[in-house]
C-alpha cells in the first residue's frame, strides 16, 4: 500500500473515531473497538477483517490511546479535521410512536439509522412532530434534538 493511501485511510480510521467517541462520563460504555465503530462494509473495505485478533486488539489500544492524547490536538489544529466536523449534520424524522425519552432510549431513524440516548433524562412527548437534527457539540459527542420542542439529549450510534 502506498504511503499516501496508507496514510489516507489512517485519517479515516482517526475521523471515524472522533465521530464515534463515547462520552468520558462515569455511565459511558466501554470501548466499543473498530469493529463496531465501523459498519461491515467499511470494515471489509478498509482490510481490517485481514487483521488477526492480537492486531485488531493492538490497533484498538492505539486508537484508545490516540483519543485521549492526540485526537483533542487534531480537532483543535487540523482543518481537515474541522471542515468534517462542520459537515456533520443529520436530519431525519424518528419513526413513530415517539413519545420522548426515558433514560437508555433507542432512537430508530427513517435514514434506517439507530440511536441510542447516552446521558440519563427524561422527555414526554405526545405531539404527532418527529423531526429531528444530530450533531456534535464543542466536545465532540453527539446530541440529537426534537426540533418541534428544541429538547435536546445525547446520544451514540448504534446502527
Amino acid at each position: 500500500m502506498k504511503q499516501s493511501a496508507r496514510s489516507t485511510s489512517l485519517f479515516l480510521l482517526m475521523l471515524l473515531l472522533l465521530l464515534a467517541s463515547p462520552s468520558s462520563r462515569a455511565d459511558s460504555e466501554p470501548f466499543p473497538g473498530i469493529q463496531q465503530l465501523m459498519t461491515a462494509e467499511e470494515f471489509k473495505a478498509s482490510g481490517m477483517e485481514k487483521l488477526s485478533p492480537d492486531e485488531l486488539k493492538s490497533l484498538n489500544n492505539w486508537l484508545i490511546g490516540y483519543t485521549a492524547w492526540e485526537a483533542p490536538n487534531q480537532r483543535r489544529t487540523s482543518e481537515e479535521v474541522q471542515e468534517a466536523e462542520k459537515a456533520f449534520e443529520i436530519e431525519a424524522n424518528l419513526r413513530p410512536p415517539f413519545t420522548g425519552w426515558t433514560g437508555k432510549t433507542v432512537f430508530y431513524l427513517d435514514n434506517g439509522q439507530v440511536w441510542r440516548q447516552r446521558h440519563k433524562g427524561r422527555f414526554s412527548y405526545e405531539g404527532g412532530d418527529y423531526a429531528v437534527i444530530i450533531n456534535k457539540n464543542f466536545l465532540g459527542f453527539h446530541v440529537m434534538t426534537h426540533v418541534a420542542t428544541s429538547k435536546s439529549i445525547g446520544v451514540s450510534r448504534v446502527e
